[in-house]
């Protein structure tokens, strides 16, 4: 099962696994209709329970990733999505839809790998994985500078290049996920949606919007 499988070689001590707005909510429901190709540089701004910060994104460090984040991220995947994965001075992670439904239709929608290109530096967002071309949703952004996972196939596509901050402050009281901790247990995210969260996870903060900068 995609999201209670640990990634494979030093990622399995790390667990990085991976298990709307109103224009884009129906098409959400068919990946592969959301394909546009992304920008060579843009930024998508994400309004947050803790305040707003940027992600700037340069399609030649990741075209794939960058082209797959560009689609969500405008179709409004990500909107009152969870940061349900929060390790201190390490990474936070999110990026599974609140609506079953939704997160349902791209559980399995992979693209394939990136080269890495850029270092996983503190700050810049790379996309997780369960092995090789496995990439669907799911993002992390790192706290620290995590340049071993750089050979383990985990290739940035951006950076947030203000609200840094507002990455930091993101509440990360309830630690690591099930089976390794306490905190929420990525397959009852995705069968359950926010109504799980909400119930036993209700500090965790989240997504308001996300969109691209126009």
């Amino acid at each position: 099962m995609r999201l209670q499988v640990s990634f494979v070689l030093a990622a399995l001590a790390l667990g990085l696994v991976v298990g709307a707005s109103a224009a884009g909510a129906s098409n959400l429901s068919d990946p592969a209709a959301l394909n546009a190709k992304a920008p060579v540089v843009y930024k998508a701004k994400f309004d947050t329970s803790k305040g707003p910060f940027v992600v700037e994104v340069h399609r030649d460090w990741a075209p794939r990733g960058a082209d797959r984040f560009y689609n969500l991220v405008k179709n409004g995947f990500y909107d009152n999505a969870r940061f349900f994965r929060v390790i201190e001075g390490f990474m936070v992670q999110f990026g599974i839809n609140g609506d079953p439904n939704v997160a349902g239709a791209w559980r399995d929608a992979d693209i394939k790998d990136d080269p890495v290109k850029q270092s996983n530096e503190r700050g810049t967002i790379t996309f997780a994985t369960a092995g090789p071309n496995t990439r669907t949703t799911q993002v992390f952004i790192n706290f620290g500078d995590n340049a071993g996972l750089d050979g383990q196939g985990f290739s940035p596509f951006g950076k947030i290049v203000s609200g840094m901050e507002v990455v930091d402050s993101l509440y990360g009281g309830y630690g690591e996920g099930t089976p390794n901790g306490n905190g929420p247990d990525q397959g009852r995210i995705q069968s359950q949606g926010n109504a799980y969260l909400e119930q036993d996870f209700p500090k965790l903060d989240f997504i308001k919007s996300a969109t691209i900068a126009e």
